[in-house]
């Protein structure tokens, strides 16, 4: 009895591929000016039903203003 010992084919996986990890940006407010993340809170005020929140960067010291209505 003879064996064939030749390099064949490779067998295709029957598992489904696994989809790559996606990288996400992280969620949050970021500074238009200068891209920092660290915004605190410097104050909040509640006006017509919606909560405005002024956010002061800490890297360049500017402010933006952050709008949230309730539910």
């Amino acid at each position: 009895m003879k064996t064939d010992c030749s390099p064949k084919a490779p067998m295709p996986d029957p598992r489904p591929p696994v989809p790559e990890p996606r990288v996400e940006e992280p969620a949050g407010v970021v500074c238009r000016h200068c891209g920092c993340r660290d915004l605190p809170v410097y104050y909040t005020r509640r006006r017509n039903g919606r909560i405005i929140r002024v956010r002061e960067c800490r890297n360049c010291g500017r402010r933006m203003m952050t709008r949230e209505e309730e539910v």
